[in-house]
């Protein structure tokens, strides 16, 4: 049979022998025409499971069948075509083997004992060079880093629900999984109870809430995604994101930070050995003691804190965060009631998603009164930058940037997809702000006029639907009602840091 010519382009493809003007031809065709997508899909779906007939069909030379296992099946006919889906006679040959060892009572198909092997582990019983099979896997705590057969690299974080199908096809159950595909193993498919990801040499995420609707987040390259019945499929490329449901499919906000990536782990496992998870779980007993304590939130209570937003995976194996992404999204707080704080310390361990327009709410009081004058907004600005404002506070004449409030120097920014801690330090005696990024000094701003915090009713994430919001997880949050020193706060992120 002659293939079709977009047979023969998505063959090359698969065999890595496309020149660069036809794989424009076939992004070009799978762009603009839904039936070669869906053509594309089975192709690639094909590919994949005759590589499992490959690995898991031994060569007939090389097989002793049983004595009634006609003889005629004991030769392997010669010269097939390198390509896996091509139908050719050494393709249909395997295909009778596996149809009459059947109907003698033989298993037809045995799949590989290995699909992948585990590369890392954090907060996992999972050790280095553990074999991954065609079996499901639940963890409910930690991150493992996976290899495929064919390379491609895969995380999932919990808790998660996940079975290898075939090196190539991967169930999600629920998690959240970043996957990083190189050549060799394009066409990884990723399959959710809401829609699929077809790689096409891609590192791309899936995030399957339990009981919600699987997101695609394409970081770089591009995806093939489609609802389970296959229709309505999509290229997505760098940037772009995917939320489906059962029968259709609407943009997502991208966020790409929301994915541990596999560089990452072996972090993330180092400082687990280190004893650094123990060090901040007694870091935090000290805190709850401290006379001086205002509020210290991490989420680990079975009392749900009041608002609108998702319980994940905290930086901790186990540990929880609120993890918030759209506008409206918040967690409710009342903090420090009607009493003036002269000093506070705000601190906090966050992992952002995004950075830029709009604001980035850290907390905020839930009004901006001129008859509260001290009210208190913490943020990350739209140039990545800190900033702590208090209601009616001044800038010293010496220390007037163009925003008209106290800001950081150093930006967020190299830290966006990784925990980090922020932390502002606000003294109305000595009429200062000081920031510290990850334990470290960054700087202080003056004030010409200074009044007493005020706290209250207040919000983590959105304050107005105009131009604050957080998107991100908030592992911790700190409040003091003193002015922590330089000392107290890198002794505070040392204890926290989940990294090694």
């Amino acid at each position: 049979m002659t293939p079709t010519p977009l047979h023969q382009l998505v063959q090359n493809y698969l065999e890595g022998l496309s020149s660069p003007e036809e794989l424009a031809q076939l992004n070009e065709r799978l762009r603009t025409d839904a039936a070669a997508r869906r053509e594309f899909l089975e192709i690639v779906n094909l590919d994949s499971a005759l590589a499992e007939v490959t690995v898991a069909v031994p060569s007939l030379e090389e097989t002793n069948f049983a004595a009634d296992t006609p003889e005629t099946l004991a030769t392997e006919p010669s010269g097939r075509s390198s390509s896996r889906w091509s139908v050719t006679l050494g393709v249909a040959a395997s295909l009778a083997i596996c149809l009459l060892l059947g109907a003698f009572g033989y298993y037809a198909y045995l799949p590989p004992a290995q699909l992948a092997i585990v590369e890392n582990a954090a907060g996992l019983d999972f050790v280095a060079g553990a074999k991954v099979g065609r079996r499901t896997y639940e963890i409910t705590a930690g991150t493992l880093e996976l290899v495929t057969n064919r390379g491609a690299r895969v995380v999932i974080e919990a808790p998660a629900r996940f079975t290898f199908q075939s090196e190539q096809l991967l169930q999600l159950d629920y998690g959240r999984l970043a996957a990083d595909v190189p050549p060799a193993a394009k066409g990884f498919t990723v399959i959710t109870p809401s829609g699929k990801a077809v790689d096409l040499g891609t590192k791309f995420g899936v995030d399957m809430p339990q009981g919600g609707n699987a997101e695609v987040h394409v970081f770089q390259g591009e995806v093939i995604a489609s609802t389970t019945t296959g229709d309505d499929a999509r290229n997505l490329k760098d940037g772009e994101a995917l939320r489906f449901a059962a029968k259709d499919q609407s943009p997502a906000n991208f966020r790409s930070a929301a994915f541990i990536q596999p560089g990452e782990v072996v972090q993330l496992h180092a400082a687990l050995q280190a004893g650094q998870q123990v060090r901040s779980v007694s870091e935090i007993e000290k805190l709850r003691d401290d006379p001086d304590l205002i509020s210290l939130i991490d989420f680990e209570s079975d009392v749900r804190l009041p608002g609108n937003y998702r319980t994940v995976q905290g930086r901790w194996p186990g540990s929880k965060a609120a993890e918030l992404v759209n506008i409206g999204e918040h967690v409710k707080l009342n903090v420090g009631g009607e009493h003036p704080w002269p000093q506070l310390t705000l601190a906090a361990c966050v992992r952002l998603d995004h950075l830029g327009e709009p604001y980035q709410s850290l907390l905020h009081t839930d009004g901006w009164d001129k008859s509260r004058k001290g009210q208190v907004h913490w943020m990350v600005t739209k140039q990545s930058t800190m900033r702590l404002a208090l209601r009616d506070n001044k800038l010293a004449p010496t220390d007037q940037p163009n925003s008209g409030f106290p800001d950081s120097q150093i930006a967020v920014l190299p830290e966006q997809g990784r925990w980090v801690h922020l932390a502002a330090v606000y003294d109305a005696d000595k009429q200062t702000v000081r920031f510290y990024f990850n334990g470290q000094f960054d700087n202080e701003v003056a004030l010409s006029q200074a009044y007493p915090g005020l706290l209250g009713s207040a919000q983590i994430g959105n304050w107005n639907e105009i131009d604050r919001k957080l998107s991100g997880r908030v592992d911790e949050l700190l409040i003091m009602g003193r002015a922590m020193s330089d000392k107290e706060m890198q002794a505070l992120y040392d204890a926290g840091n989940p990294y090694h």
